[in-house]
């Protein structure tokens, strides 16, 4: 009977086991959630019984305890699937081989799959099943405690919890994260590949989205800032305690992974950390009117929950500066300083595990505490704040154009990461001694800048209410903002400052090669499909319920945005740009297109000028507006804006086709002339002595001799009597 050996734990220096987080300080961060959140919920009194439609005590209880689960479950599924898509390898390097007596540091054979990645996708499966079982407690829990009545079998009981699912949105909300976390954690069992694994990143990134519309941002005085506030926070704490709690789970199989594998954790630590508190303090200052509400207790905890984040930020800062840089290189072997900083490493981690579960902790405990700012619309709220969610603006004038802002929080967020991340690229590639042009740099940075006016400015603001302003918002989203930022050349920038990994793991740039080289990339920037899309997806967009789902609904409003800047981006470079894409058209049918998607922009801008029906006339005509057009007039203003914007930006785009290909044939030009002084002049001697043997072959052959391409029958007969 055969036997097998077990193997080896992964060492670093022989004879020493690598430093790791034990499991009992998991269990401990486990404890520290429920007992902070015990603690803040007996503060703040949210959980003590209700005078009117008391649930009961184990909804109270049990509300919080579901979605504090259902909150560390989520952000274990999200930090799990980020390691093992952009952090992990998942094999084994060949350059790791373990050889017989274990003294080299791995964890098996080369190809075999990394222990770390193993036992990363093990624990996306088991924390995926315990989100979607939590989130159907919260489910339970909050239709319970929003109907006051506590849990039963009862069949009007279950008949109302139906309706609830249905009719009201904080009931399909929890449901639709009951469904998306289901479909998590089905694929985390079935999913190796990149890119399927990729995909359920995003579908559990989507799985926050309800939970960021129903919070108590949802109703607040700013609801637009408030929600995309909250989803920002809620993506940055679970990239940064889902990652911490990978690191706990793997720090004892990483082996010679350990410090490259911190130094990326790190950046999207640093990365996460910025965004938690910049969120953060955005959402709670639309909560309070004045400091002085700090000292309640609402405030109390949210003070609480400041000074614990900004002390990780702390512990963080000593990783990165400290402890990583002594790692060493992963030769293979520890110093006794290297093993000593690593042994602080995870000592470090697990610190960061109590604090990050007793803020957890407080955190669900936050959501259940009424803040000072009521979050009730007026009983005398406006026909425009009704629809809305915001008061009627005053009248747009030209100064009002510039004055005019609502930040959109979401954009304002990409946008600063994107530049900041453009400008470091330039710094790397400027330092290695390669150039970037100045031009590209600023072309980057006025598309961003315009980007920013359009999202968050007056078209953003008078855009709700003037289908004119929000025609303007849309063609310079789709045709001006574009045009920059192709001309900016992100991608290729990229491809130049970022470093190749060289252990199997896939970073920014290996993703960015993968998107580039896809069959979807072949698909969406063939210029057919990209000219289609861009010209086609107005009409469909306008004259569909979409746009009223854009209007009412804000993740409507959001997908609006990406689609239209999307759009037109992949227009103009598929146009224009200079990096990679799969295929380019020839410049005549560049020109074709551009052309006739001018002509379809004109058709469809007179159609809107001409029209006498109201697009969405239960939205811009019941705004109560006062002031300018009517809204039949505001609309016929709108067409005429779309043709005039949308055609210049074509027009300037032909233009700059027409000189590619002027400047193209004019270096093919020089490349024959370089060719021809190279060899000289041997293809059109070659192309000459071809004629000349052609007609010396002719003058041997005689004047009755056929010539090449003459039929024999032209010839004169060459005996007596023969017919013709």
């Amino acid at each position: 009977m055969a036997t097998t050996t077990k193997a080896p734990r992964p060492t670093d220096r022989p004879g020493t086991l690598t430093p790791r987080v034990k499991v009992g300080w998991l269990i401990a961060g486990g404890g520290a959630v429920v007992a902070a959140l015990i603690l803040a919920l007996l503060f703040s009194g949210a959980a003590g019984p209700r005078q009117l439609g008391d649930p009961g005590a184990l909804t109270r209880w049990g509300l919080p305890v579901a979605k504090a689960l259902n909150n560390i479950s989520v952000a274990a599924v999200i930090g799990s699937l980020v390691f093992a898509v952009m952090i992990l390898p998942r094999r084994v390097a060949s350059t790791h081989r373990r050889t017989s007596n274990a003294r080299t540091s791995t964890a098996g054979a080369a190809g075999d799959e990394h222990p770390a990645f193993s036992a990363v996708m093990t624990l996306a499966s088991v924390a995926a099943v315990s989100w979607t079982l939590a989130a159907v407690g919260v489910l339970l829990f909050t239709y319970s405690d929003a109907a006051g009545l506590p849990l039963s079998s009862d069949p009007g009981y279950t008949e109302g919890l139906a309706s609830y699912l249905t009719d009201f949105a904080t009931g399909r909300a929890w449901l639709a994260t009951v469904l998306i976390a289901a479909v998590v954690a089905t694929m985390t069992f079935g999913a190796r590949s990149s890119g399927w694994l990729a995909l359920t990143g995003l579908l559990s990134l989507l799985g926050l989205m309800p939970m960021a519309l129903i919070g108590h941002s949802a109703s607040g005085d700013d609801h637009y800032a408030a929600i995309n506030s909250i989803a920002l926070h809620l993506v940055g704490v679970c990239l940064w305690i889902g990652g911490i709690i990978v690191l706990a789970v793997v720090s004892g199989r990483l082996g010679v992974l350990t410090s490259s594998v911190l130094r990326r954790f790190s950046s999207l630590a640093g990365f996460a950390f910025i965004l938690v508190v910049l969120s953060g303090v955005i959402n709670a200052s639309l909560r309070i009117d004045d400091l002085g509400q700090l000292g309640s207790e609402w405030g109390l905890l949210v003070t609480f929950k400041t000074v614990a984040t900004l002390l990780l930020g702390g512990i963080g800062l000593m990783h990165r500066q400290w402890i990583i840089p002594q790692l060493g290189t992963g030769s293979g072997s520890l110093t006794g300083g290297q093993l000593s900083a690593r042994r602080v490493l995870w000592q470090l981690i697990a610190v960061e595990l109590l604090i990050m579960g007793a803020v957890s902790g407080v955190a669900v405990a936050l959501s259940r505490t009424a803040p000072p700012v009521s979050e009730e619309i007026a009983p005398d709220a406006s026909p425009a704040r009704i629809l809305s969610g915001y008061d009627l603006p005053p009248e747009l004038t030209f100064e009002r154009w510039f004055t005019e802002w609502r930040f959109d929080w979401l954009w304002v967020a990409f946008v600063a990461v994107v530049a900041v991340a453009y400008l470091r690229g330039v710094v790397k590639v400027r330092k290695r001694g390669d150039t970037w042009p100045l031009l590209r740099l600023a072309c980057w940075l006025v598309g961003l800048t315009l980007l920013t006016y359009i999202t968050s400015g007056a078209p953003a603001v008078y855009g709700m209410v003037l289908f004119s302003t929000h025609m303007v918002g849309h063609m310079a989203l789709t045709m001006v903002v574009p045009l920059f930022l192709v001309l900016g050349a992100p991608v290729t920038l990229a491809l130049k400052a970022l470093t190749p990994r060289g252990d199997g793991s896939r970073g920014i740039r290996e993703w960015i090669l993968v998107l580039v080289h896809s069959r979807f990339s072949a698909l969406v920037t063939h210029p057919l499909f990209a000219a289609a899309n861009f010209a086609g997806s107005i009409v469909i967009f306008y004259y569909s319920p979409l746009f009223g789902f854009a209007m009412r609904e804000h993740v409507g409003h959001e997908l609006m945005y990406v689609h239209f800047l999307i759009t037109g981006y992949i227009f103009v470079l598929s146009m224009l740009g200079s990096d990679p894409v799969p295929r380019r058209a020839p410049y005549p049918l560049r020109i074709l297109l551009l052309f006739a998607t001018m002509a379809f922009h004109a058709f469809f801008g007179v159609a809107l000028m001409g029209s006498t029906s109201l697009l969405q006339a239960s939205w811009f005509g019941n705004m109560g507006r006062d002031w300018g057009p009517s809204a039949l007039e505001d609309q016929q203003l709108g067409g005429a804006l779309t043709w005039g914007i949308g055609e210049i930006p074509t027009l300037l785009v032909a233009i700059g086709v027409a000189i590619m290909w002027s400047r193209d044939d004019a270096r093919e030009s020089k490349r024959t002339d370089r060719a021809a002084d190279r060899n000289n002049d041997a293809d059109l001697t070659a192309y000459n002595n071809m004629f000349a043997s052609l007609a010396e072959r002719d003058h041997r052959r005689g004047p009755g001799t056929p010539g090449p391409g003459k039929p024999a029958s032209s010839q004169k007969p060459d005996r007596p009597g023969a017919r013709e």
